[in-house]
């Protein structure tokens, strides 16, 4: 094994059959098969949908990355994936075909977290994380404020979404102004054009009792909600770049308003921030804004890089190999509602070197 590990990642937590192959903290492939316009004409993503669609997706999709990288199969350190969280089916799809490549190829199998993935992949750009980083996750599935002091072992949740995520939140309004799915993309784009102080929309959690870090949404998508309703059932034109301007504003208001405040609570001066969600213009823009007026460095991966994709997953694995984590057992399975405390599930290396041996002579040609 070289000093950079040279790992393969597999990611199918939702609607993305992501692969990708890291050298250390070098990118050299980032294959994605999406079925997100399988997906479209339901309004979100359908479970069952997602998980055919891995199957159907995964092995050309690990192809098309290992001839991207320029190497072989058998040239791979080691195989992590995505063992949670996320949906159970569409987990199981990814797991499997992880150990089916890890066995075959007599190499170490990591399970690793969706969400400390979404941290580690700043890496891929930005070279090695700060220790401690506070970490911004925004996402369709997930609103957090994270730190960590070791990525591989160590995150700690500081706050999360009551209700919706931010995300999710996106879709929801996005359907409300019949603008299509997915929403995020296309509320940024109408929010361009818009106005962003048109109208008052309330911020969720930000009064002096509430808590500190926690996210909640639901609260904004109803009122928004109303207001479009309101304006329809009086037969009044709805303006639908302020809406989606005004909404929009509020949403990463309070995403940067908290995660600003967590890093000046804990003496943090680093903030990263990672999902989907964070591909979006305006957020990135505020966050930029109020790091540099608090003295906080901020950390933001490429728009491609913050959605769901197997490169993140290949960079925690390829951290799991330098600092000698221990492999994943052979009786891995996919957790939904894996705890991002558990950055990667363990096991014996023991059940490793034994199957090695054999794999290696016999499985894979």
């Amino acid at each position: 094994m070289t000093d950079e590990p040279l790992v393969l990642g597999i990611e199918t937590s939702c609607d993305e059959t992501g692969v990708g192959i890291v050298r250390g903290t070098t990118l050299l492939a980032d294959a994605v098969a999406s079925s997100v316009d399988e997906h479209a004409r339901f309004g979100g993503v359908v479970p069952e949908v997602a998980s055919r669609a891995h199957l159907e997706a995964m092995v050309p999709t690990i192809d098309r990355a290992l001839k991207e990288a320029g190497i072989s199969a058998r040239d791979l350190d080691g195989v992590a994936v995505t063992a949670g969280p996320g949906l159970a089916g569409a987990l199981l799809v990814g797991v499997s075909a992880a150990k089916a490549y890890a066995y075959a190829l007599g190499k170490p199998l990591y399970g690793v977290n969706h969400l400390a993935s979404h941290i580690c992949v700043d890496q891929l750009e930005h070279g090695a994380l700060p220790e401690p980083t506070m970490a911004l996750l925004v996402s369709g599935g997930h609103s957090s404020l994270l730190l960590s002091t070791d990525i591989t072992s160590d995150v700690r949740p500081m706050g999360s979404t009551i209700d919706d995520a931010a995300g999710e939140a996106f879709d929801k309004i996005a359907r409300v102004l019949n603008l299509g799915f997915p929403g995020g993309p296309v509320i940024d784009r109408y929010a361009k054009e818009g106005d962003p102080g048109a109208i008052a929309f309330p911020r969720g959690l930000t009064g002096p009792r509430d808590p500190a870090y926690d996210f909640s949404f639901s609260g904004l998508k109803t009122a928004v909600a109303r207001w479009i309703e309101a304006r329809r059932a009086a037969g009044e034109e709805v303006p639908v770049r302020d809406v989606a301007a005004s909404f929009q504003e509020a949403v990463v208001d309070v995403l940067t308003r908290k995660a600003v405040r967590a890093c000046k609570d804990e003496g943090v001066d680093h903030l990263m921030i990672g999902g989907g969600v964070a591909a979006n213009s305006r957020l990135r823009a505020l966050a930029k804004e109020r790091c540099e007026a608090a003295g906080i460095r901020l950390r933001v991966p490429r728009p491609k890089l913050c959605t769901d994709n197997g490169a993140m997953v290949a960079a925690l694995g390829a951290e799991m190999v330098a600092r000698g984590r221990a492999a994943s057992s052979w009786d891995l399975s996919a957790d939904s509602s894996l705890p991002v405390t558990d950055p990667h599930v363990p096991g014996s290396f023991h059940a490793h070197d034994h199957v090695h041996e054999v794999s290696k002579e016999n499985l894979y040609s």
